[in-house]
């Protein structure tokens, strides 16, 4: 396996466990409970989560089949890391606060069982992806993020890794709140 994308695949498990463990933290009991009316409740982040995941990994699966088909596509010759410890600072800065788009709000559809079980099978996709361009320089596919600006493949898939980091520190307010309510 690419060293990029065994770094990209570490960084994603590495904050997958982050997001169980804040998830596990909150009460089962409270986790359809929003903490206030304006505040997700944990399993509107994880539906959250999922639809990002869906989304970027359509989007990136198109982009990169084709950028392979054109030829734009090469071998990967560089090892240094992919994974930018500012970036990933600057993403999980809850002080900076983002607006979702309408895409990729959640609906309220799912509870954080389902909402866990439609993440979980998102990441399965997303990693195929991954690895199916493992080796290949996928450097020379950009889009741009809403907040970060024009971002390469690589920095797409670490994004998500992070923004999950985000999210998990995000649920662990939520569950801290919750808990301290008067009864």
């Amino acid at each position: 396996m690419h060293p990029r994308t065994e770094e990209l695949l570490h960084h994603l498990d590495a904050n997958r466990v982050v997001l169980r463990e804040a998830v596990a933290d909150v009460p089962p009991a409270l986790r359809e409970t929003r903490p206030a009316p304006d505040r997700w409740s944990v399993a509107e982040v994880l539906e959250h989560l999922a639809r990002i995941e869906e989304q970027l990994t359509r989007l990136l699966s198109a982009k990169l089949s084709e950028a392979q088909s054109t030829g734009a596509l090469g071998t990967e010759s560089e090892t240094s890391s992919v994974v930018d410890p500012r970036v990933h600072r600057a993403v999980l800065d809850r002080e900076r606060r983002v607006i979702a788009g309408d895409r990729v709000l959640p609906r309220g559809e799912l509870d954080s069982g389902a909402a866990l079980v439609a993440l979980e099978a998102a990441r399965a996709k997303l990693r195929d992806l991954l690895m199916s361009y493992d080796g290949v320089a996928i450097a020379a596919v950009s889009h741009p993020h809403p907040a970060f600006g024009p971002i390469d493949a690589y920095q797409w898939f670490a994004f998500v890794g992070s923004h999950e980091a985000r999210h998990a520190a995000q649920i662990r307010e939520v569950g801290a709140t919750l808990r301290n309510r008067p009864v």
